[in-house]
């Protein structure tokens, strides 16, 4: 089993030793997911302080209290809370980032787009996570392009890591489906979680419109981009194309063969209460449908 983001990376030999000897299986029956209040399950005293460095700008795991855990034996993925997690010391150095290769910095970079975009789109109430997204969407706009043209461009890659940290700051607001629908590609597929991220964005707006357009209008008039919705869905497309995303999860090895099984996963990954419009089983295979 491994340990990734959206917040913070934990190894899962750090969480099992967290917990009493007899619940060692605890990891892979995912008793700690970040579901109401299961955290407190943990024995905080087996939680060592985390100093957190990140190597790339997209997930912020560097500024987040949950961690996500793959079972590779049953491909699925587990989002595991606990206050503890949050890093007691966390060292951002955009040096640290100049040598992503474009491929990477477009999927992270587009991980911290999809932060601020579900944030800012969730139902939930937080005015500063919203405005914290806001300005992480800005940012993104802004430097990513810049970072993926000329990777050492650190003006860009200071920025971009700065959007990081603001989207997992922000997503404390909630996600949504792109990351439903992302978390069981990546873990049957093993597709990058950013990229895929970025893959699923046009459907998952489509669908979202009826719940966020006015939000989104909004958004789209801060961003300096015209035209409300439609001009912020035409900008995300033309973002993709300059970062070389894939326009269909197909292009990621992604085949139809098991959709049944993907959008049973998704509608009940903790993520998709954030959404704005409700995800049921049918509309979740008719979005992956869509997207592959």
């Amino acid at each position: 089993m491994t340990a990734s983001s959206p917040s913070v990376a934990v190894p899962a030999s750090t969480l099992a030793s967290a917990l009493p000897s007899w619940q060692g299986r605890a990891v892979r029956s995912g008793i700690f997911e970040d579901v109401g209040d299961w955290w407190t399950r943990a024995s905080v005293e087996g939680i060592a302080p985390i100093i957190a460095v990140p190597t790339t700008a997209g997930t912020g795991s560097e500024v987040g209290r949950a961690s996500v855990i793959t079972n590779s034996q049953t491909h699925t993925k587990k989002v595991i809370f606990h206050p503890k997690f949050l890093p007691a010391v966390t060292i951002c150095d955009p040096e640290l980032t100049v040598g992503m290769p474009k491929i990477i910095t477009a999927g992270t970079g587009m991980d911290a787009f999809a932060h601020c975009l579900e944030a800012y789109s969730s139902p939930f109430y937080h005015p500063m996570s919203a405005g914290i997204a806001l300005e992480g969407l800005r940012l993104v706009k802004e430097y990513l392009p810049r970072a993926y043209k000329d990777g050492t461009d650190i003006e860009a890659r200071a920025h971009m890591m700065s959007a990081a940290a603001m989207g997992a700051v922000a997503f404390q607001k909630g996600l949504g489906a792109i990351h439903s629908l992302s978390h069981p590609v990546g873990a049957i597929y093993n597709t990058h979680h950013g990229m895929t991220n970025a893959v699923v964005m046009p459907p998952v707006l489509r669908f979202n419109r009826p719940a966020i357009e006015g939000k989104i209008g909004l958004a789209a008039a801060y961003l300096g981009i015209s035209g409300g919705f439609d001009g912020f869905y035409d900008y995300v497309l033309k973002l993709r194309e300059e970062l070389g995303v894939p326009d269909k999860l197909s292009a990621l090895g992604v085949g139809t063969d098991r959709i049944d099984e993907m959008a049973a996963m998704a509608i009940v990954d903790p993520t998709a209460g954030g959404n704005p419009v409700e995800l049921t089983l049918d509309a979740a295979k008719r979005l992956f449908h869509d997207c592959i």
